[in-house]
């Protein structure tokens, strides 16, 4: 978890940069007031998510100095504690809005991993770096100590003449570029450094022409710095107006003196005249933030008033819901994502979004909690669904399961939502045995369908038998033998089904035309008790075939539009209208058995 410890980290331990100018001599960076207000501001105004943030980071720490840029790093560091802060915050105040209850909150941040990680490599490198600018401070320290011996000896040795100038601008130069050193070494040598510098320019009193010169270029440095400081009273950034300030003074201090006596006061007090004139400059900045913390409310107080326009439609259904839940959602991201407000206002601010949050979650929960018993409705609907495919799934009536599957699948679709706990497995048995179905269907078809190939072939041939039989001697017997042959013969393919129609009516025809009912074949001969158990089976079958008209006129009663029209059903149709045909041959037959009897 991301604590504050995380982001914590001792000053001393902030990196130093090296830098090729006497104000960067000094290795330990103390933030100025310029830098406290710029991190404010960076808080404040900064859109990058904490993503974003520790991506770039991650891209310091990579950098083969990584160790040497704590300031950056730390800026980067502090914009992250704060924005995991304000989300904790956020997270903090969602759970107590949802949760009425003692439970305590808890929180970790997804990146929380990442940015320790981070914190950690840069701390092995930060520490890396502050070994290495030990071993040059020690370096710099005796290169600092070996200018002031050479200041000393130039100050002891020399004698007037022309190169004393050239000695002097050499030793200057060397110090202004001389390395860093710690902070207390600096001020040491620093001190003892500008003590012999005045001494020198005290034993130059013999050379007031030398002297002269000297004061002259530091006196064209400060009136350089006194101009560039007068062009930053109209720099539009205040901030970058105060961080060149800072620099100008160190500049003043370090390369600026001496002067002539006449200039001393005088040029600094406009320095210090035009420095207190930027400074004034601060209420700029915080005129800056308070408008833009104002343009922030005005945004915020919108996306709330929007929140609750969401609850003013009267009719809510499932659909409307799930429209409201993506735009409330929306309009939670972009109110967090907006900056900061002024602080005055700020809980009165954030108290109107959790109320409106509130208000919005309550009226969707209580939809749901009104959905829960249409939910049980519809689990019961499917359920039946269920109990129908399983009990089906292993018959081979093809022409009255296909379209009945076909069904209960449609009707599947058309049902409702159910509890979500059982979502998953009322789906997982339908589908089970709708494919349970299908699977047999495929086997069982690809192993019959070369057999029906094949009864098709010899049916064709019968069919033609019957239709060259006349009305001669003997057309009864052979009737009979086809018909028999016929029965005999098992099915054939789908869509060669008709071929069952055309027999019989080719049957019919023939038996009109021998003027001979159907019962007739082969009852010559019969006696009372043969012709009382042909009666009895003949009765059953009637009652079979009854049966079986019943149950494919139940099976039409699966469709929504169950009409001759709809393709699905043309065999059922026809498959009815030739059982119904064969129940009144039957019939007919039997009346007359009885009657002959």
């Amino acid at each position: 978890m991301i604590t504050e410890s995380n982001f914590s980290e001792n000053e001393e331990n902030k990196p130093q940069q090296e830098h090729p100018n006497n104000d960067q001599a000094i290795s330990e960076n103390t933030p100025e007031a310029s830098d406290v207000a710029h991190d404010e501001v960076e808080h404040t105004t900064d859109a990058r998510s904490v993503g974003e943030l520790v991506d770039e980071m991650e891209k310091l720490i990579n950098q083969p100095n990584a160790g040497a840029e704590s300031k950056a790093f730390n800026h980067l560091k502090n914009l992250v504690k704060n924005k995991v802060a304000d989300e904790r915050e956020v997270k903090k105040h969602e759970f107590e809005a949802e949760h009425e209850t003692d439970e305590s909150f808890s929180w970790e941040h997804p990146l929380a991993n990442k940015i320790s990680g981070i914190l950690h490599i840069f701390h092995e490198k930060h520490q890396e770096h502050l070994k290495h600018q030990e071993e040059l401070h020690q370096k710099h320290r005796e290169e600092r100590h070996e200018i002031i011996e050479r200041l000393k000896r130039l100050n002891a040795n020399s004698e007037p003449g022309v190169n004393l100038f050239k000695e002097i601008r050499e030793i200057k130069k060397m110090w202004t570029e001389a390395g860093q050193v710690s902070k207390s070494d600096f001020n040491t040598l620093n001190n003892d450094y500008f003590h012999h510098l005045n001494q020198f320019y005290q034993m130059l009193d013999i050379h007031k022409e030398f002297l002269e010169q000297e004061y002259s270029h530091n006196l064209e440095k400060r009136l350089h710095i006194i101009e560039r400081a007068k062009e930053l009273e109209s720099e539009s950034s205040v901030q970058k107006a105060l961080n060149e300030l800072q620099y100008l003074h160190r500049l003043w201090k370090e390369e600026a003196e001496p002067v002539a006596e006449e200039f001393r006061e005088k040029t600094w007090e406009e320095f210090k005249t035009v420095s207190n004139k930027i400074h004034e400059r601060k209420a700029e900045l915080t005129a800056q933030i308070e408008a833009e913390q104002l343009a922030h409310l005005e945004k915020k107080n919108d996306i709330i008033s929007q929140m609750n326009a969401v609850l003013s439609n009267q009719e809510k259904g499932h659909q409307y819901w799930q429209n409201a839940i993506k735009k409330i959602e929306e309009l939670r991201s972009e109110f967090l994502k907006t900056g900061n407000v002024p602080r005055r206002l700020s809980n009165e601010n954030w108290n109107a979004f959790k109320v409106a949050l509130k208000d919005f979650n309550s009226a969707k929960n209580n939809f749901y909690k009104s959905l829960k018993s249409n939910q049980l409705k519809n689990l019961e609907d499917k359920l039946a669904l269920i109990k129908i495919a399983k009990d089906n799934m292993l018959t081979e009536d093809w022409e009255m399961a296909l379209p009945l599957y076909k069904k209960l699948q449609d009707d599947w679709k058309k049902i409702g939502h159910v509890p979500r706990n059982m979502t998953d497995k009322t789906w997982a048995d339908f589908r089970e045995a709708c494919n349970g179905f299908f699977n047999n269907y495929r086997e069982k078809k690809k192993a019959t369908g070369d057999n029906w190939k094949e009864n098709f072939k010899l049916k064709t041939q019968l069919l033609a038998d019957l239709k060259a039989v006349s009305d001669g001697e003997g057309s009864v017997e052979k009737i009979e033998a086809i018909k028999t042959e016929w029965n005999a013969i098992g099915k054939v393919p789908r869509e060669k089904m008709n071929i069952n129609s055309e027999f019989n009516k080719v049957l019919r025809e023939k038996l009109k035309l021998n003027k001979i009912n159907e019962f007739e074949l082969k009852e010559d001969g019969l006696s009372g008790a043969q012709l009382t158990d042909k009666a009895r089976k003949m009765k059953n079958q009637i009652a079979e075939l009854e049966s079986e008209i019943t149950t494919l006129e139940n099976n039409l009663g699966f469709f929504s539009n169950p009409s001759r029209e709809n393709p699905l059903l043309t065999d059922t149709y026809n498959k009815i209208d030739e059982k119904k045909e064969l129940l009144e041959s039957m019939k007919v037959s039997l009346h007359q058995m009885i009657a002959g009897e």
